[in-house]
């Protein structure tokens, strides 16, 4: 795979038709408003330079199209200094026309565009403009407008899908595609706002992980069936597609997605960590819990982006041949990240934007990446046949814009970063029905179905565009009554998952409904780094009638009780032969700061300390045999 960077500028007009040959020479030489009959190679290139310069390079530039004047000032104001067709047809929606016929470079009726941007030697499909011919061209070509993202003023209520079914045509030793347009069908859209789910799922995530009820495999880090199946039903509205959704024929299951992304998400922050089977919480994950929910939020997507531990192109697991030896040809998830988050950076806040317009902008900007320098070992259904190396089974549509959804889709909505509008993914436009082995797929990716996103308030902060993010105040509805003998019980609406794990974390639950606060229970949750002010402030905004006077005195007793012990570190216990040695030591001036009398004939030593104290003990003439 060539990579531009890789390629040296043609320094001049002369060298680059010096490349060419006499016929496509000739043919420039056609294109000239001159009678020359030049047949030799040098006089031809003489007069083809000649043409290259003052008022009659300005005279040629006017013969081109707009479409190929704009190919000519992308590519001198590029700071590649190559013509991207990829990139151009992304920005503009056409290529410009080089020849009569569209296959090669070396065209026997070339346009004036041949006089402008060459093929780079070796390189083929790969041109530019001469470095003293761009010199000449800036002096009048004016620079050309960013690429634009345009955005939607209304998201509308439904998907137009055109029935476009793909019949291949037998053309003896090739196979071609024909599509005719049947009719259009409407497809309701699903619009997710995830700025208030992923707020609660957050900390739902960490109290599961805090009552030990995740456990995931000691290879994967990936939870299994059970386990997925146990989030889906935890998460604040359920996941994006139900957990029974199939495609009409039953044949392709969607599967997880936000239940999927989540224990990925919270390992990757450091939030939790594998203890045996099950994820616990680090210390980072304890402080977390009791922290705003944006802050948590916010640091899990900073540290997803730099995270090498998974790859979300592996989701695409339609596409086989990304591990074993093409394990070693993907490219690092890690820069494909840190370009999309770039591309999201230049976003508007809070309008909706076409999915396929954003994938679109990403290639028209530069802000293109690569997911394999080795598309042959990508492959569907056969290695051999269904090889994604095959000419356009492995352009961007196929790979760059499903890593995109699934980046977007899975972690960035899941994280609250962006709200979005989708269909199942068999209802979205096909553009896969070229590639081999495809027969039995109703779609490419669980993602396919991605239309449209937002960027919101929450997104912009994650994404350091806003220095505070303010989350909308919800009216809490859940009422509960907080009795003097430390019962609580629910009076109206039902409680949500998150208050319900609450409550879990401080009480102990006597029925569906009921609860009682448990001294041993607060106690445990405060040595595992929470604030007895949460369950208070928890209490007090559902209970509006005040907590009883015995609740607030248990609660402050508790608390008080709970910090009547602290860990003040690991220390040694130093047995002494008598208590004449162990006084004399616990009072020596050289030996008291660095140990304690604890008892008949012993004395505690920190850690830290021991090598000091045993060289203080050796100046008074004792020594401590090793343990």
């Amino acid at each position: 795979m060539v990579k531009e960077y890789e390629i040296q500028v043609i320094p001049t007009v002369q060298a680059a038709l010096e490349q060419l040959t006499v016929d496509i020479l000739k043919g420039l030489l056609n294109l000239l408003p001159c009678e020359s009959k030049a047949t030799r190679k040098a006089d031809l290139i003489s007069v083809i330079e000649q043409h290259l310069q003052g008022a009659k390079l300005k005279a040629l530039w006017e013969k081109l199209d707009e479409t190929q004047k704009n190919a000519v000032a992308e590519t001198i104001y590029s700071d590649i200094g190559f013509f991207n067709g990829s990139r151009f047809q992304a920005k503009y929606g056409v290529l410009p026309v080089f020849g009569t016929k569209s296959d090669s470079w070396g065209q026997a009726k070339p346009t004036v565009l041949r006089l402008f941007i060459y093929p780079v030697e070796h390189y083929g499909g790969i041109g530019c403009v001469p470095e003293d011919l761009r010199k000449s061209l800036i002096k009048f070509v004016v620079k050309p407008l960013a690429a634009g993202l345009p955005v939607v003023d209304e998201l509308p209520d439904c998907f137009e899908r055109e029935d476009t079914p793909y019949r291949w045509q037998n053309g003896g030793d090739s196979m071609t595609v024909q599509k005719s347009v049947i009719n259009t069908v409407q497809i309701p859209l699903v619009q997710r706002d995830t700025e208030g789910d992923a707020l609660a799922e957050a900390v739902i995530m960490l109290r599961l992980v805090d009552q030990g009820k995740i456990a995931v495999s000691d290879k994967t880090n990936l939870p299994g069936t059970v386990v997925l199946r146990e989030l889906g039903n935890a998460l604040s509205r359920g996941d994006y597609y139900p957990p029974s959704a199939t495609s009409p024929d039953g044949e392709d299951g969607i599967g997880p997605i936000k239940a999927f992304a989540w224990p990925l998400l919270i390992q990757s922050a450091g939030l939790v960590e594998l203890h045996g089977k099950k994820l616990a919480l680090t210390k980072t994950g304890r402080n977390a819990i009791g922290k705003n929910g944006s802050e948590i939020l916010r640091g899990i997507w900073q540290r997803w982006i730099k995270g090498k531990q998974f790859d979300e192109f592996n989701r695409i697991d339609t596409i086989k041949g990304q591990t074993g030896k093409g394990k070693r040809s993907m490219t690092a998830a890690t820069s494909r990240r840190v370009v999309i988050e770039k591309a999201l950076r230049q976003c508007p806040q809070g309008a909706w934007i076409k999915f396929d317009d954003f994938s679109r902008y990403l290639k028209a900007s530069g802000h293109d990446f690569e997911i394999t320098s080795e598309p042959w070992s990508l492959y569907i259904a056969d290695s051999n046949y269904g090889s994604l190396g095959h000419a356009g089974f492995h352009g961007w549509a196929i790979l760059q814009k499903r890593y995109l959804a699934c980046l977007l889709f899975e972690y960035a909505a899941t994280l609250g970063l962006v709200d979005i509008a989708y269909v199942d993914p068999w209802e979205a436009t096909c553009d896969f029905s070229h590639l081999w082995g495809i027969d039995d797929l109703n779609f490419l990716s669980r993602y396919d179905g991605l239309l449209y996103f937002r960027l919101n308030p929450l997104g912009a902060f994650c994404l350091g565009l806003a220095d505070k993010y303010q989350p909308t105040r919800l009216e809490t509805k859940t009422l509960l009554q907080v009795l003097p003998n430390l019962h609580i019980s629910v009076v109206s609406e039902g409680l949500s998952l998150e208050e319900s794990l609450f409550l879990d974390t401080w009480a102990e639950r006597s029925s569906g409904t009921f609860w009682r606060l448990d001294r041993g229970k607060i106690l445990q949750a405060i040595e595992r780094g929470q604030r007895i002010a949460e369950l208070r402030d928890f209490l007090a905004a559902r209970d509006g009638q005040g907590l009883p006077d015995a609740v607030e005195s248990f609660l402050n007793t508790t608390a008080r009780q709970a910090e009547a012990l602290k860990n003040i570190g690991t220390v040694l216990l130093i047995e002494c032969a008598d208590d004449d040695v162990a006084e004399l030591i616990a009072r020596h001036e050289q030996t008291k700061s660095l140990c304690q009398w604890v008892g008949p004939r012993r004395l505690a030593v920190k850690l830290d300390a021991e090598e000091r104290f045993r060289q203080a003990v050796r100046d008074l003439g004792y020594g401590m045999a090793r343990g």
